[in-house]
């Protein structure tokens, strides 16, 4: 991801902010003000994930074997757990509004929602590229869709306000669009908890034992561990029965197993051992007290 369309991402949602504070304070318009926030909002994101993804880029050390990609997983988890925090806000005091009404001037509403439309517009465009493979990148590119969702909702209230004078649009218009943003954060919410945690990638773990037994001098396969470093780096280790075969002749084997993994799941870190006798009548996935019997 370029530094410069972070750059100016960020400066773009910098000026809808200031644009959209003064625009909803002159005008009363609640929607415009949640907008400025969540604007505000989008331009902390969008620093953070910038300097997250140059982090998450560093190579491995002696301290971090596995290198610094969770700091982007971190990141996507902090920007979305910030989405709905700001969005349940947004919505209290969306119904407040709803219970006691309070004046807005549609006309200057208006103006102020259709230039933030095309500023959001332009940032989401900008970060569209990179949002497709990467959790953290994602997560701030959803900020800038929400926004510019957002604005179109504004924009439709602000003309009903002009026209109509039906200034409780603007409070509904706010809960509308809070339910939304929620809806798209949680599931980055559960997978970046999920990476976190270790959880296991969604894998046929019985097609794959059932593929790694397949493979000539195989007997058996157990102590199966798969997680993930992030959503494209897959991690896996297993205990594999063999015969009681020399070095030169377990090493070719090794090989067609990370070919496997490889090719067939995009497993791309391995990790196997190969054992003659010990295991062989053990589960395929760990269990906590057979440590105490190896």
């Amino acid at each position: 991801m370029a530094g410069g369309r972070f750059l100016l991402v960020t400066i773009l949602n910098v000026v809808i902010t200031v644009f959209e504070l003064l625009g909803g304070l002159l005008s009363g318009s609640l929607s415009l003000l949640s907008d400025a926030f969540h604007n505000l909002g989008d331009a902390l994101s969008v620093i953070l994930s910038y300097v997250a993804h140059r982090i998450g880029a560093r190579r491995q050390t002696r301290k971090n074997t596995f290198g610094y990609r969770r700091v982007e997983i971190l990141t996507a988890l902090l920007n979305a757990g910030v989405l709905i925090l700001i969005s349940a806000g947004l919505a209290f005091e969306a119904v407040r509004r709803l219970l006691h009404p309070e004046p807005v001037k549609g006309d200057i509403m208006l103006v102020v929602a259709v230039v933030s439309f095309v500023a959001n517009l332009l940032s989401t465009i900008l970060l569209n590229r990179g949002s497709k493979h990467n959790l953290n990148i994602r997560a701030t590119y959803l900020h800038l869709l929400s926004d510019a969702l957002a604005s179109i909702g504004v924009i439709i209230g602000a003309v009903l306000i002009t026209f109509w004078h039906i200034s409780w649009v603007d409070p509904l218009i706010t809960i509308l669009v809070a339910v939304y943003i929620v809806f798209e954060s949680w599931p980055i919410v559960k997978q970046t908890f999920g990476i976190l945690m270790e959880g296991a990638p969604q894998l046929d773990y019985d097609a794959i034992a059932q593929d790694i037994c397949a493979l000539p001098k195989i007997k058996g396969v157990h102590h199966l561990h798969a997680w993930q470093i992030d959503e494209n780096n897959l991690v896996f280790s297993v205990h594999v029965n063999m015969d009681d075969l020399p070095l030169s002749q377990v090493e070719p084997v090794y090989r067609q197993i990370e070919a496997l993994l490889c090719h067939k799941y995009n497993v791309n870190h391995v990790t196997i051992q190969a054992e003659c006798h010990r295991g062989k009548d053990e589960a395929l996935f760990f269990k906590q007290n057979d440590w105490r019997h190896d």
